[in-house]
């Protein structure tokens, strides 16, 4: 039946599905020594971002070759991304303990949050597709976030969006165990793909990033 052939929807569906389940696996799985989730989390962009371009192959052996790619940048990345969020979480705890200046601590809270999603929201996906420094791929990041300013909002609501879906109950809290890091990061990596074509195609910009070794970002600092 055609319903059931590899090129029916429904094939391709799970097919993704199960793609998405090994890849967040393998995502936890060398995240677990915490200081490297840098270098996992780069490694799961490079392929979420062959997902969102209908390129994808392989996914264990992909992974594991990005993932050793990625150590030397993804983990100091990993660290000061978790410092920040370290960061955020005891300010907000300060926010609600505080007895006066709420307003001035909330409004000073919201700022610092739009930054750090600005700094890290396109951050490892750069890392993924360009060579380039820890601070070039920060830059960038945030460089992006400003140029494509619309986009990059939508972005930051569809992942609340998501996130709330996957805590909405307890069958989707266990859905969420299972794929609901990768999908952000596929969510992430729809966006930033389309933009970085953009940006490729662009006088100057390189027009096939991963066929190069050094200088491959199109986004310069």
């Amino acid at each position: 039946m055609k319903l059931f052939s590899v090129e029916s929807p429904l094939f391709k569906f799970f097919d993704r599905l199960w793609d998405l389940i090994k890849l967040n696996f393998f995502w936890l799985l060398c995240s677990l020594p915490v200081v490297t989730i840098g270098a996992s989390t780069a490694a799961a962009f490079s392929i979420t971002l062959h997902m969102a371009d209908d390129t994808e192959g392989y996914i264990v052996k992909p992974f594991f070759k990005a993932f050793k790619a990625n150590l030397k940048k993804g983990i100091p990345l990993g660290i000061i991304f978790a410092v920040c969020i370290y960061a955020m979480y005891i300010y907000v705890q300060i926010i609600l303990n505080a007895e006066k200046y709420e307003g001035i601590l909330l409004a000073a809270g919201i700022i610092f949050a739009v930054m750090f999603y600005c700094a890290f929201v396109y951050t490892f996906a750069l890392l993924a597709r360009y060579d380039n420094s820890i601070f070039g791929t920060v830059v960038n990041s945030v460089k992006i976030s400003v140029r494509y300013f619309g986009r990059t909002a939508l972005l930051a609501v569809l992942i609340a969006l998501e996130v709330c879906l996957f805590i909405w109950n307890n069958v989707l809290i266990a859905i969420g165990a299972l794929i609901a890091p990768v999908c952000v990061m596929l969510t992430i990596s729809g966006f930033a793909l389309k933009i970085f074509k953009e940006i490729e195609k662009q006088p100057g910009a390189v027009s096939n990033p991963e066929a190069l070794e050094e200088e491959k970002d199109s986004v310069e600092e």
